[in-house]
């Protein structure tokens, strides 16, 4: 037997929060490549190891354990494995995201080992396209079960982008209920934490799949009638929405539509909880064709410039901070409330943009990967076929902070611009986009050297430049951590000649200081007089 290398500390087996995923077709970017972005969000540091793939003539056994259920099951090996990154992308250019949306607690069935971790491996070592890797995944859950709760994934070749719902069919029976539906081209979509797929057309055998008792099982256990309810809406029976859910997760998506559509003039009043609000639509056709920096500026989001922008009032304390402690619902005397969940959030462990184009035949799509928090990080590219990830992204320890681990070093910048989060970010938002911009340019360099060359030579050569811009990126990071520590000592500010500056706080805060305390306020003596404190130290 061969044991299916897992990664063993991920958000599937850690304390894991939540997932953000945006979906962009072909007719809907500049480039015209499909493109997924996913925002693993867990308290836990990755690892993305390289699957190499191969023939295997011996039909041995794949060992899949799950940790949460205490179950360990085994499947058959493939004749045939495909190369892959993580469990994110394979050497066919097809990749998947996911963000779990939960649904029926009742439906989550414990007593089986196969996990949605371990379907989206399985299901990248096994296909050529999207649609292949759909029907890979809902064959194995129907043959072996599945062990999760309801989750969504976005999954995509250069071609097709689609999203497939499943959830289980609780303890007493094996496989699950599901539905995958294709994003029109020339569409986005979204989802967070929340099923979307609503109503199903089940007469569109081209661009719809489904488990044949989809809506049979939900009317034997009493979550639809017919008679009472209208049209089957798969979101609505499995996955049903309270006010906490809805903001929690639609809000995201809102956020996201808002940006690629003004003109649509999307509220945010489904996101609030109100009850009479029209849902989002699944997908929306943008303003204007999105390209790749569009993507990543998309995926910085704090709700900037909104009613509910994190970096503005008393929540954001004296100097605009938009990161809240968790938990982000409390009750206090009685009463409910939430903190706003954003996209981009500390607690991402790490993000991509899979920006999908080629074929079968010569592997060209490329996985962006950014360490820890979106508004913080930088997108490294690695081709689908590169031979290794380098060593300082997989060498985190969760528990030992280290300057040699790219994951700790984000980190680090991401924690440490929270003392004065208003000035820091300003360094930091700089130094991002010299250093996104110099990469992008570097590695589409690199691509159009690359065009006449072989696979093989095509990965050694990314596989190369992988390396060599991981160690420079590294360096960079370090060396802004160090900056920030020395600009920003003691709550002083170094202005451009590197002399220490009192800079305070912002008149706002300080009319709130002065409300909350009144006695701040110095008697006057004499109107002419400054009433100032005598030394600065």
């Amino acid at each position: 037997m061969r044991s299916l290398l897992l990664f063993v500390v991920f958000c599937f087996v850690a304390e894991s929060f939540a997932c953000t995923n945006f979906l962009i077709t072909n007719g809907a970017s500049k480039s015209g490549a499909n493109y997924i972005f996913y925002a693993n969000d867990g308290a836990y540091s990755p690892v993305f190891p390289v699957h190499k793939g191969g023939l295997y003539t011996k039909m041995d056994s794949v060992k899949v354990v799950s940790w949460p259920n205490k179950k360990e099951g085994f499947i058959p090996r493939a004749k045939e494995e495909y190369h892959t990154i993580g469990y994110h992308i394979n050497e066919f250019n097809v990749t998947i995201g996911e963000t779990t949306f939960g649904g029926r607690e009742e439906l989550h069935n414990t007593n089986e080992f196969l996990e949605y971790w371990h379907l989206m491996k399985l299901g990248l070592q096994r296909s050529k396209t999207a649609r292949e890797m759909i029907k890979v995944i809902t064959s194995l859950v129907e043959e072996y079960g599945y062990g999760s709760e309801g989750e969504s994934f976005s999954i995509a070749d250069p071609n097709e982008a689609w999203i497939l719902e499943m959830i289980g069919k609780g303890a007493n029976e094996k496989g699950a209920i599901w539905v995958a539906v294709k994003v029109p081209d020339g569409f986005v979509s979204a989802h967070a934490n929340h099923a979307r797929i609503g109503e199903i057309n089940f007469k569109d055998k081209e661009n719809v799949m489904y488990a044949k008792d989809v809506v049979s099982f939900a009317k034997k256990k009493g979550y639809y009638n017919p008679k009472t309810d209208g049209p089957f809406s798969f979101c609505d029976t499995y996955d049903p929405a309270n006010p906490a859910k809805l903001r929690y997760t639609e809000m995201r998506v809102w956020d996201f539509f808002r940006r690629v559509a003004p003109s649509q003039n999307f509220t945010a009043d489904y996101a609030r909880g109100d009850k009479s609000a029209e849902r989002y639509p699944l997908w929306v056709k943008p303003d204007e064709k999105l390209s790749l920096q569009d993507i990543m500026d998309l995926s910085r989001s704090h709700y900037d410039g909104t009613a509910w922008d994190m970096e503005k009032g008393f929540k954001a304390g004296p100097h605009g901070n938009p990161n809240r402690s968790r938990p982000l619902t409390f009750t206090v005397d009685e009463t409910e409330a939430s903190w706003e969940r954003p996209i981009s959030t500390p607690l991402t462990a790490y993000a991509f943009i899979a920006e999908l184009k080629g074929d079968d035949t010569k592997t060209e799509s490329t996985m962006w990967l950014g360490l820890d928090n979106t508004y913080t990080n930088i997108y490294m590219p690695f081709n689908a076929a590169v031979q290794e990830i380098p060593e300082s992204y997989s060498n985190a320890n969760f528990n030992e902070f280290s300057w040699e681990s790219m994951w700790w070093v984000f980190n680090f910048v991401g924690n440490y611009v929270n003392l004065r989060y208003s000035d820091m970010i300003e360094d930091v938002k700089a130094k991002q986009t010299e250093v996104q911009t110099n990469i992008i340019n570097d590695y589409r360099a690199l691509e159009e050297e690359q065009t006449s060359n072989n696979n093989v030579t095509r990965s050694n050569n990314f596989t190369e430049f992988g390396s060599q811009e991981a160690e420079a990126l590294l360096k960079e990071w370090t060396q802004l951590s160090h900056h920030l520590i020395v600009k920003y000592n003691d709550g002083l500010v170094r202005d451009a000649d590197n002399r220490p500056k009192q800079k305070g706080y912002s008149n706002d805060f300080y009319r709130k200081a002065i409300a909350d305390d009144e006695e701040r306020v110095l008697p006057v003596w004499e109107k002419e007089s400054e009433n100032k404190e005598p030394r600065n130290y």
